[in-house]
Formats: C-alpha cells, sequence, structure tokens
C-alpha cells in the first residue's frame, strides 16, 4: 500500500458536496459497496449536513476532495441516540493509496468527540479492502444478514461490522 504524503483529512463542508457525491456515485456503479442504486445530486449530500452532530469527514489531496467518511442516524428511537451507522467511500483514483487509514482514525475520534458510544455498518462479505479496514480499526464482525436485499436482480449478503467507542470501549463487556 502506497500512503501518498500529500492527503489531509478535514472537517466537510457544504462546499464538498459535489465531490462527496461523485465518489458515491462512482461507488454506486461499481456494485461493490452498496445496495444503492439511484446516484446522489449535491442537494442529497446537502441534507447531510442538517444535523451538526453526524461528523462528516474529507480526505484532501491538495484541494481535491479524494475521499470520505459520514455518520448517520442508526435508528430514530432514543436509546439509540449514542449509536451511528456510518459509510467510508475513496475515489477510484486513490484505491489502494492509504486514503481509508487517514479517515478511519480521524472519523473514530470524531464520533466520540460527538457523544457515539457505538459505530456499525454493513459490508459486502467480499469486500476485501473494508474489512481489512474494519480489522484494522477493531471493528467486530459480529455476523451475516443473508439474502438482506437484491441488486441486479441477485441475492446479496451483508457483514455487519460495530465498534464501541468511548466508555463503552473501556468498560468490561457483560458477555465476558
Amino acid at each position: 500500500m502506497h500512503e501518498t504524503s500529500t492527503v489531509t483529512v478535514r472537517r466537510a463542508t457544504p462546499a464538498d458536496a459535489n465531490a462527496i457525491a461523485a465518489i458515491y456515485n462512482d461507488g454506486i456503479r461499481g456494485r461493490g459497496a452498496t445496495f444503492e442504486t439511484r446516484e446522489r445530486t449535491r442537494d442529497d449530500i446537502l441534507r447531510w449536513f442538517a444535523d451538526p452532530r453526524f461528523p462528516i469527514l474529507v480526505a484532501d489531496d491538495n484541494g481535491a476532495v479524494v475521499g470520505w467518511a459520514a455518520a448517520s442516524t442508526y435508528r430514530a428511537r432514543d436509546c439509540y441516540a449514542g449509536i451511528a451507522e456510518y459509510s467510508i467511500y475513496v475515489s477510484t483514483s486513490h484505491h489502494g493509496r492509504g486514503v481509508g487509514n487517514l479517515l478511519m482514525p480521524r472519523f473514530l475520534e470524531a464520533l466520540e468527540q460527538a457523544g457515539f458510544w457505538k459505530v456499525l455498518s454493513r459490508l459486502f462479505p467480499e469486500n476485501a479492502a473494508s474489512r481489512a479496514l474494519c480489522a484494522r480499526y477493531g471493528f467486530r464482525e459480529v455476523g451475516v444478514y443473508e439474502r438482506h436485499a437484491t441488486l441486479d436482480g441477485q441475492w446479496r449478503d451483508t457483514l455487519i461490522v460495530e465498534r464501541l467507542l468511548g466508555d463503552a470501549a473501556r468498560e468490561p463487556s457483560s458477555a465476558s
């Protein structure tokens, strides 16, 4: 893996919405990371900024956004207010260059600062790069939703991953 020294991580701003949408849309078209098939617009991404509690970070390579990480609501019920779902996408031009490794630790830190105690996501089991990134940063593979949805007419499974944050990560588990 070649890690580029020109990439920095920063909080996203609404001015990044077009670039975030372009990277997301490339991921949607690639069919390797999401069930989504409807491409996103700038306005779709701008809605993500409505709740500042959910961090959105971008990886910036000399002024060009080359990756992003964003958190969203897990469930609407109050008891789940400290759990966030997340997505990380990297521009195909920067795959294999360590962008996910730059984004993930800063993103986890931002989630903790925002008061989240857990972050989770669902991945396609064959998405080796995402699985490896999650493993490097202490995510636990919880299980598999079999035939969770169809994509292009084919049933796909999803792997559930989670990571505890803050006090939840420091306290002994009741399962221990």
